[in-house]
């Protein structure tokens, strides 16, 4: 896959961008990262790249004028229909499906705004889609393009050291992954539960799904509406209902 990365702050990609899973990806020649300044193409001696906002108004607006055939030029060697995607709060929230669908192009552009935002004709003439990672405000779309790219380069295939890694994150199913242990089996007084250290596959395989039943109940409910659930988890479900209203009696 390439990346292609329009900001007027390119140097912020340094460090995310150059380790762990992105520089593996990277250097496997799995993910072609590009980043480019857009302040490259403003033609005048300032190389300005705002102005003030129509009808007046706080904060600096970025010109169409050099947004817009920044964008173009990297799009002159994209495939047709190439993603031009815009990093805005008033996006479409970003989340695990996006990642896949995002994952499935050869090529993607994200453009990162910085100021008050980018003239609205900008969105009109290049941009193809709008994502947000949150209902709050940045001070750029680069912190906002770095989560989204890291959380589509691990659905390359090969990204991954484990194959099929990625299908197994939590939010993959709706579904959180529970709790997670390594050795020593007791630290501090704390076991490692019985069953993950029995071997038992299939006893290993039912009380991850029920833990991350429990989680996903406990700290995101919301997914669940839309979560695949059979018989069993349906079961679950009701018993954490059972304990949270027994916990509440208690506490009366």
């Amino acid at each position: 896959m390439r990346i292609d990365v329009l900001t007027l702050f390119p140097e912020i990609f340094t460090g995310p961008m150059t380790e762990s899973m992105l520089w593996k990806a990277r250097d496997r020649g799995l993910l072609d990262l590009r980043l480019h300044q857009i302040r490259d193409f403003a033609t005048d001696r300032h190389h300005t790249v705002d102005d003030t906002p129509y009808s007046g108004g706080g904060g600096m607006i970025m010109k169409p004028a050099v947004v817009v055939p920044a964008v173009e030029s990297v799009l002159q060697d994209a495939p047709p229909n190439t993603p031009v995607l815009l990093m805005t709060p008033q996006g479409r929230v970003f989340n695990h499906k996006i990642a896949v669908e995002l994952a499935q192009h050869e090529r993607l552009v994200f453009l990162c705004g910085r100021y008050e935002g980018i003239d609205d004709r900008v969105r009109q003439l290049v941009v193809t889609d709008e994502i947000s990672i949150g209902d709050y405000v940045l001070t750029g779309g680069e912190l906002p393009a770095m989560v989204i790219i890291d959380a589509l380069v691990r659905h390359i295939p090969g990204v991954l050291g484990s194959e099929g890694a990625a299908d197994r994150d939590s939010h993959a199913e709706g579904i959180l992954e529970g709790p997670q242990y390594t050795r020593p089996a007791v630290f501090r007084g704390l076991e490692v539960p019985q069953v993950l250290q029995e071997g038992n596959h299939e006893a290993v395989a039912r009380w991850r799904r029920e833990q991350g039943l429990r989680v996903t109940w406990r700290n995101r409910p919301d997914l669940l509406l839309s979560a695949p659930l059979n018989e069993s988890d349906r079961y679950l479900l009701a018993k954490f209902a059972r304990e949270d209203v027994e916990a509440q009696r208690r506490t009366e």
